[in-house]
């Protein structure tokens, strides 16, 4: 073989060979496959049942306390409070003009919470079982300022005696607002306010006395009475809620100071009264007064918390969840 043949042939190996190399397919791509996007469901919301609402007692429902004390229920509401031009035809006696102002203006008040109030006067019984139960020696029972007053007294000696204390059913009087208030904290209450307690003698109608608008000697215990008489007595003259001489047998302590000009202040929604103060008001007529006094916006004011005497007796409110 020559030379040239063996180039040749050489040649055409080659060209062969480029023919095989550029006819040969590419491989395949491989299609890398894509991630589905899988919907998440939302989650379902569930619904929480709503608490059912507990339905409140009717205005004047009764019932009986942890301690055995009848009490009646006042819902919330408004009234007015104080005194307009209106006083049922009683005239004013000159000694009490100084309190006919202090009623003034008339003005709407609005009571946010409901409450108990007793149905009637703390009986000399009820505050008995105060007085055995060791409640002069409770100090937890006391306000700063009623254990100081009390850390001046001969404790054995309290509560003083009072006319009429023999008898279990009348109001226990004599008693100074340190003492009141002490019982209603052993009570699991207060003293009312000032607005709770004409509230609860006036109702939504803001009657001049509690069983209406005009005076009636038949229905409470005033004008030269010989004394107190039992708690329950004068069922006709009845408030409202059904609550019991308020407007009679005895005055009442409540929670507040006197402020003179408060009722010019527009504290209109759970009036509490002054902040501090010296005397201490009482509501409500008692067994020996003017018929004047008997109405229910009336405020008495003479009164220091540690006096003491033989017209003045209290009852208390308990709030709503109180036993």
């Amino acid at each position: 073989m020559t030379y040239r043949t063996i180039v040749a042939l050489t040649g055409l190996l080659a060209a062969a060979a480029l023919v095989a190399a550029c006819g040969a397919a590419e491989p395949a791509a491989t299609n890398t496959p894509q991630p589905t996007n899988t919907t998440m469901p939302e989650p379902t919301a569930t619904s929480t049942p709503e608490p059912t609402a507990i339905p409140l007692p009717a205005a004047g429902t009764s019932r009986v306390d942890a301690s055995g004390i009848e009490q009646v229920y006042v819902p919330a509401g408004t009234f007015v409070m104080g005194t307009g031009d209106d006083t049922a035809g009683l005239p004013a006696p000159a000694w009490a003009r100084r309190e006919l102002a202090s009623e003034q203006p008339a003005h709407e008040v609005r009571i946010t919470t409901e409450y108990w109030i007793d149905k009637t006067e703390v009986s000399n019984a009820a505050f008995r079982a105060f007085v055995d139960d060791g409640g002069y020696r409770k100090q937890e029972l006391w306000s700063e300022e009623g254990w100081q007053w009390l850390g001046q007294q001969d404790v054995e000696s309290l509560p003083v005696q009072c006319e009429g204390e023999e008898l279990p059913d009348h109001p226990r009087v004599c008693v100074t607002w340190y003492e009141a208030e002490a019982y209603a904290s052993w009570r699991g209450g207060r003293l009312p306010t000032e607005a709770e307690w004409e509230y609860a003698a006036r109702g939504p109608g803001s009657n001049i006395f509690p069983w209406g608008n005009e005076w009636d000697s038949s229905r409470a215990n005033v004008v030269d009475s010989t004394g107190t008489q039992p708690v329950d007595s004068y069922p006709d003259g009845a408030s409202w809620v059904g609550a019991l001489n308020m407007a009679g047998n005895a005055m009442e302590w409540v929670q507040d100071w006197l402020g003179l000009r408060y009722y010019r202040e527009n504290v209109n929604v759970d009036p509490q009264g002054p902040a501090t103060g010296s005397l201490k008001v009482e509501k409500g007529g008692w067994w020996g007064s003017d018929p004047f006094v008997a109405r229910s916006a009336y405020r008495h004011f003479e009164d220091r918390p540690t006096y003491q005497d033989h017209h003045i007796g209290f009852r208390i409110v308990t709030p709503i969840d109180v036993p």
